[in-house]
């Protein structure tokens, strides 16, 4: 099978351009890295060029729902105009200092609740996941309402001064039915087992969590991290061990806490929901990756959720850019815009119970429907390459003409 880009709906070619989101912490909980390690000046374009142009158009047809658009280019490194790097020069020295000391007092105020509240409680020893998640009575409550005010804190901190979210009823008396005001999602009384959303970047864990404040799916090694780590264990997040290729792995699409969690968030509506990014990784969010199965094998209903972060400079997209290039620029980023369209509760049918696989490709592709999304064959191994051929390996043209398995 060869990994070429399937656009089955042509008319969202385009791209939405404006300004970028923020950036907090507990975010990199389900994000890959976006590239190695980039010390090379922020002002200064990639001075060593190791591909040909040519070269570069193959790679980002092949690799089209990694590609940045933005002003900054691919990396990062574009050259950059001259108001660009004037407006850029002034954030560096004014805005970027305020929010780095802004943002990590939020995020060590939400420690210190969190320490507090769990300072007489023992985690929860099941399958080693060593989390909060059942934690009843006002501890839990002061946890999740006021890390909903942090977390939102967070992105208006980092430039969201205002969210603008849409949530589509399944009503069909009107072919656009829908609101711009408050959760109505929360009223239904059949709840979703699952919240699944295309992923971006790290940025929408925190929208997610100041939205919804769910559980997510996190590398076994977040736990361990500091402030984060307890944060992660207050959400409920479910530790995996992602690079693991032992038989006996229970990875995010197999039958063990991630299946337990979306159905007893389905049965008890005291049970913290589970948010799963069916794509695995991040997109440059034009584009939708193939779904993996995890959050459709117990057969609860899910609630699909579509992001955009519409943007005119910099684009707060986690696709080829460096983790610490992609904060400093989306710090210095004055204003960033983030939209969310909440469909409704979609129910499976037998069928799609008895076969995920169907549930997850007809889930996604009611998502790129909804979202004007480019529906994409490519996953986290192609990101790889692309990232490896960016990077500068030498054997770029076995990656341009390689063939998938």
């Amino acid at each position: 099978m060869e990994s070429e880009l399937q656009d089955l709906n042509p008319k969202s070619n385009h791209h939405h351009h404006q300004p970028p989101p923020s950036s907090p912490s507990p975010d990199h909980l389900t994000t890959d890295d976006a590239s190695t390690n980039d010390d090379r000046p922020l002002l200064k374009p990639n001075s060593t060029t190791v591909t040909s142009q040519p070269d570069i158009d193959e790679l980002e047809k092949k690799f089209a729902a990694y590609v940045r658009h933005d002003v900054y280019g691919t990396m990062g490194r574009g050259e950059l105009p001259l108001s660009e790097k004037v407006m850029l020069g002034v954030a560096l020295v004014t805005l970027l200092p305020v929010r780095v000391v802004l943002a990590t007092t939020l995020l060590v105020v939400y420690y210190l609740i969190c320490r507090v509240c769990t300072l007489c409680s023992a985690p929860n020893p099941v399958d080693e996941q060593d989390d909060y998640a059942n934690m009843r009575g006002w501890k839990r409550s002061v946890i999740v309402q006021s890390g909903k005010f942090l977390s939102r804190s967070m992105l208006f901190v980092l430039g969201f001064y205002w969210i603008r979210e849409t949530y589509r009823r399944s009503d069909i008396d009107n072919n656009n039915s829908e609101t711009e005001c408050k959760d109505q999602s929360q009223d239904d009384p059949d709840r979703p087992g699952a919240i699944v959303s295309n992923h971006i970047s790290y940025l929408d864990i925190l929208y997610h969590m100041s939205s919804s404040f769910p559980s997510f799916v996190a590398k076994r090694s977040v736990g361990k991290l500091p402030l984060v780590g307890l944060i992660s264990k207050c959400l409920g997040c479910v530790y995996v061990q992602r690079e693991s290729k032992s038989s006996d792995f229970k990875g995010v699409s197999g039958t063990g806490v991630v299946n337990e969690r979306v159905r007893e968030a389905h049965q008890n509506k005291f049970a913290p929901m589970m948010m799963l990014f069916p794509e695995g990784t991040t997109t440059n969010g034009d584009f939708l990756l193939p779904f993996k199965t995890g959050a459709f094998l117990s057969k609860a209903p899910v609630l699909p959720v579509i992001l955009r972060y519409p943007y005119q400079r910099f684009s707060p997209a986690w696709d080829t850019i460096s983790g610490v290039r992609h904060v400093i620029y989306l710090f210095c980023q004055f204003v960033n815009h983030i939209e969310v369209t909440h469909l409704p509760i979609y129910y499976p049918s037998q069928q799609e119970k008895d076969d995920p696989k169907l549930y997850a490709d007809n889930v996604r592709k009611l998502m790129a429907h909804e979202g004007n999304l480019i529906l994409s064959d490519i996953g986290l191994a192609e990101k790889r390459v692309y990232h490896t051929a960016l990077n500068g390996n030498n054997s770029l043209p076995t990656v341009l003409h390689q063939k998938e398995e």
